[in-house]
């Protein structure tokens, strides 16, 4: 995959669609999700999973986190298709898309 320098999306809260493939070629499993994009980071919410994606120029840092225990460390390259943003976890051979979709409102 081919890094991007930053997200197309400017900053702020997203609704969004995380996407996951658990087998080469499968077709991914979808299911609602909640993003934050900041200078650097990206923090994508399934329920009470979060990842903490930190952007770096060539690949970022992913931290899974169940409240306040970190369960999961990877890098990974990442590659921005218009508004998704796909990855994958290579030792787990899983691959990623979290689908930006509409600008959430402010509080």
């Amino acid at each position: 995959a081919t890094a991007a320098l930053a997200a197309p999306s400017s900053p702020g809260r997203y609704d969004a669609e995380r996407c996951v493939a658990t087998r080469p070629g499968a077709p991914p499993t979808c299911g609602a999700a909640d993003v934050e994009v900041r200078s650097g980071l990206v923090s994508v919410r399934v329920s009470d999973i979060v990842y903490n994606l930190a952007l770096r120029r060539d690949e970022f840092d992913v931290v899974t986190m169940h409240g306040k225990m970190q369960i999961d460390e990877f890098s990974s390259p990442y590659q921005w298709e218009a508004t998704t943003l796909v990855f994958t976890d290579a030792e787990k051979d899983v691959r990623y898309e979290v689908r930006i979709g509409a600008r959430k409102a402010a509080r």
